[in-house]
């Protein structure tokens, strides 16, 4: 309790609005006005965040909507189909599409972490989310973020044993070591997940729980925590750069030996071949860590936290919904096999019979 000369007794109501009693009158005046010499309180097992998303102008709510609405359908249905068609086709089951399958299936569940979320915010006009949710939302945002970037090294391992070993490549790429290789990466991003998502359960907050982003991200929790976030950060630099810079060094030294091995190829038809193999995964790879690393650098500049959010839209949304178009629209053996996962679709299958009738009988007339 404080008192004041001239305003009478004081009495302090939580952390966030001061009750004032003056001649029989309430009056409640903003904390901010009086937090210079005082300590904010510790709300952190009960917070409720404020996504603040990327626009707060009505009138560009229902264009985000079907815009982000469209984009996800794209997303997960072209990734779908990737799955069922490699599954589908005898002629995939080699570990260059069993890799690419389950890119397809991470591709899906990476974006349903946080897009979904930011459609239903949109369509309710609710923006809260609570910190259990927040957490889970960022772990798992994690998990198969990290596992997109293990995926793309070991496919990129599997395009050098194919171009510089390719007499030994079935016996190295063996379903044994397929599977392995995508376990191992589970594992790595779950550890990751678990290791950032702990020293996240140590961050304390109070009063501000506005997110400038459309979901939570490690970072933008550690600006808003009212806590020592030294390890934190320290933590967060150490794993991503080593789960960064390591898988990042694979790639650069496995097209290292590619490129090598395909300048010694004699005919031109031969360089053709081997360089278009690896092609769709060179521009998975340039989207993948063009927009990470984009990201990056809007979060350490100068940027205004809704346009960081903005930018990140390229890393979370429009990677995961190009990539089926990246590894599809090049390769003949995909188009082939999703030409024939389409045909035997029942209902496709109606369409095309009475769109050949229809054309049949306006020919007739």
């Amino acid at each position: 309790m404080l008192k004041l000369k001239s305003f009478g007794v004081i009495s302090l109501m939580g952390c966030e609005q001061l009750k004032m009693k003056l001649t029989g009158t309430v009056i409640y005046v903003p904390m901010s006005r009086f937090t210079k010499d005082m300590k904010p309180e510790n709300i952190s097992d009960t917070a409720t965040f404020v996504l603040l998303g990327l626009s707060d102008d009505p009138h560009l709510q229902p264009i985000l909507f079907g815009l982000f609405l469209s984009m996800y359908l794209v997303t997960v249905l072209g990734n779908l189909l990737i799955i069922l068609a490699v599954i589908s086709d005898s002629h995939l089951h080699t570990p260059m599409y069993f890799f690419l399958s389950n890119l397809s299936l991470a591709d899906i569940c990476f974006i349903t972490t946080t897009v979904p979320k930011m459609i239903l915010d949109i369509s309710t006009h609710s923006r809260v989310i609570s910190y259990v949710s927040c957490l889970t939302q960022m772990s798992l945002f994690i998990i198969f973020g990290c596992m997109d970037n293990m995926l793309l090294t070991v496919m990129a391992y599997d395009r050098f044993v194919a171009i510089c070993h390719p007499l030994r490549y079935n016996v190295i790429m063996s379903p044994k070591l397929c599977w392995l290789l995508v376990l191992l990466s589970f594992v790595i991003s779950v550890l990751e997940a678990l290791l950032l998502t702990s020293m996240a359960l140590r961050l304390s907050f109070c009063t501000n729980l506005e997110i400038s982003h459309f979901f939570c991200e490690l970072d933008q929790l550690l600006k808003i925590a009212c806590s020592d976030i030294l390890i934190n950060s320290i933590i967060e630099y150490l794993v991503t750069g080593l789960l960064g810079v390591v898988p990042l060094s694979g790639i650069i030294l496995s097209y290292t030996q590619i490129v090598s091995s395909v300048l010694k190829i004699p005919s031109a038809g031969g360089k053709h071949k081997a360089f278009s193999i690896c092609g769709s995964h060179l521009i998975g790879l340039s989207l993948f860590y063009g927009t990470g690393f984009g990201v990056y650098l809007s979060s350490t500049g100068a940027q205004s936290p809704r346009m960081s959010a903005i930018i990140s839209v390229m890393y979370t949304v429009v990677t995961p919904m190009m990539n089926p178009f990246i590894y599809s629209l090049r390769n003949k053996d995909m188009l082939r096999a999703l030409g024939k996962l389409i045909f035997r679709i029942p209902s496709f299958q109606s369409y095309v019979r009475c769109l050949y009738y229809w054309n049949k009988s306006k020919r007739k007339r």
